[in-house]
This record gives C-alpha cells, structure tokens and sequence, in this order.
C-alpha cells in the first residue's frame, strides 16, 4: 500500500509515517499542501492521510483538487476539532474517512487499512496459492501449515504478488508499490527482497522469474 501523510507538524508526521512503516506500508511525507499536491500528480497513492489545517493549500483544497480529478485515492482527514458539525463538512468534501487529535496509532493503522482495501479491486480476506496463505488483516503468512517469519518489506511484496493473481509484476512497479520514494530505482533491492523471500517460502519454488516481465506466483 502506498500511503502519502499530509501534516505540517513535523514530529507528528514523522511520527504517523515510521508507525506506518513498521505496518509495512511505503510511506511518503508532506508538510504542506502545495507539496502534497505535486506528490499527488506524479505517484498513484492508495490513501492521503490529510491535515485539515495545513498553511498555503489548506487541506480542504487538497481534497477537493484529489476528488475532482476523479482518483481511486481514498482519504483520510485528520483535524484538531472534533465537532459533528467540522466531520459532516469534512466528508462533504469528498473525504472518505475523518479522525479527530488526538487518536490512537493502532485506530489510525486500522482506517488507513481498510481504506486501502477500497481503493483496490475487492480480493478474498485470505489470499493462497497451492500450500501457501496469506492473511492481509493478521499480518500473517503461512507455507504448508507453518508461519512464515517475514520481514514487513518481504511480507508486502508477498501480498501484491498474491493480490496480481497470476499476472506478472515487473520490479518497477513493486519499486513504486511497495516501498516509498527514498527507494533508489537503480539498486537491487526488489531482487534482493525476492531472493530472501523465496529462501523463507522454500520447495518448491512458488515465485517465478519472468523475462522482461517481472515476477509472478
């Protein structure tokens, strides 16, 4: 899941983006609203974690500019007050999600969940194939009835190839997917990934090489 946190309190921020991190997310950070908005036009994000209140492009404005661009984007408004009446106008602006401060990380975590899986095709709450399973909501992955310890970068790639369902996913787009935009495109860390993770999932070999195309299961 690619996620864009949009805050200008930059402690909080950082705070947001490394709980989301260690959930195994590729997390991106914004501090304010025009720069929230470049992101937004270069990078496909499942969920914008928004900042009502932000200075120069209030977040209000970022949402409506992300909804009238008609995006699969889901979002998710932070803001200091938490009124019915400050709620109601923040989902009348096309957010899809509203979450007063202070809040709990673990409920943050959960939304921003369960708004990544609306902003994709339904799948299966369990994805499998042959002996191996997946299961996105425990964080849990097991092969041939035994738990898989997998790092959180190897536990995404996992999920996104099950979620391909066969199709072939170059390692360019496990790049943009899975992890964020400090990920150098020119190193080998998608392949290192996929060596670690076929040296956990082990015989046979589920995760296939495919020439010019990337990688399947």
């Amino acid at each position: 899941m690619r996620v864009l946190v949009v805050e200008d309190q930059v402690e909080l921020a950082d705070s947001v983006a490394r709980v989301l991190r260690r959930e195994g997310m590729a997390v991106d950070v914004s501090y304010d609203g025009q720069d929230a908005l470049d992101r937004t036009a270069l990078t496909d994000y499942d969920v914008v974690v928004l900042d009502r209140d932000l200075p120069g492009v209030h977040g209000d404005d970022v949402c409506a500019a992300l909804m009238a661009e008609g995006r699969h984007t889901r979002v998710l408004m932070l803001t200091a007050s938490g009124t019915i009446a400050d709620r109601v106008e923040g989902l009348s602006l096309g957010a899809d999600d509203y979450l007063p401060k202070p809040f709990a990380y673990a409920e943050l975590v959960a939304r921003v969940r369960a708004l990544g899986r609306r902003a994709q095709p339904a799948l299966p709450p369990i994805l499998s194939h042959a002996d191996l399973r997946l299961d996105p909501a425990q964080r849990t992955a097991f092969r041939a009835g035994a738990r898989l310890a997998l790092s959180p970068k190897e536990f995404a790639v996992l999920e996104y190839l099950l979620a391909a369902r066969g199709r072939p996913v170059p390692a360019e787009e496990l790049l943009e997917r899975v992890w964020d935009e400090a990920a150098d495109p020119f190193t080998t860390t998608v392949k290192a990934t996929i060596n670690r993770l076929r040296s956990k999932l082990g015989a046979p070999p589920v995760i296939e090489t495919v020439p010019r195309g990337g990688y399947r299961i």
